[in-house]
């Protein structure tokens, strides 16, 4: 996870495209440039972090389910809720869950927990737009490939055959 550069998804552990849900890990850093104001001498994650953390995951999941047809953006979060405390070193677990995708919208259930506790919660509605409309693709697709995307898909294809 690279806070500063909004980097929230270390490394995507599985997909289901059939129950349309994705499932990541994330280990929140020991340092950041972050930590040096949020908070001075208790560093902790910004809430908002763990919003982006779970926009993040849901956009992977968008992603996945579309076969890349296009690029998530955030554009509302619904019943967030913060639950405890993240601070340096936690390893999070992030889950996102398909729970409508059509007319150029998605929208998500995403949770993070840390430990086996629960940390936070939401729903998130994404826009997407193709990407002929946006110039992200290469972008999107090579970070896709960073964080084990391309295989996590593949590893949760069903099997083919008779």
């Amino acid at each position: 996870m690279l806070l500063e550069y909004f980097q929230m998804i270390d490394h995507v552990e599985a997909v289901d495209l059939r129950k349309r849900v994705l499932k990541a890990r994330s280990v929140v850093p020991e340092k950041s440039p972050v930590f040096e104001g949020h908070f001075p001498g208790m560093p902790l994650v910004p809430g908002v972090l763990l919003i982006e953390t779970m926009a993040q995951a849901s956009g992977f999941l968008v992603l996945a389910v579309t076969d890349f047809a296009a690029m998530p953006f955030l554009m509302s979060v619904d019943g967030a809720k913060m639950r405890t405390f993240v601070e340096p070193s936690a390893v999070l677990d992030i889950e996102a869950e398909l729970e409508h995708d059509g007319s150029g919208f998605a929208v998500t259930r995403a949770r993070i927990t840390a430990g086996g506790k629960k940390v936070c919660d939401a729903q998130l509605k994404l826009r997407t737009m193709p990407f002929d409309q946006v110039p992200l693709a290469d972008i999107v697709k090579n970070r896709a490939r960073e964080v084990g995307l391309m295989d996590a898909i593949r590893a949760g294809d069903p099997p083919t055959g008779n």
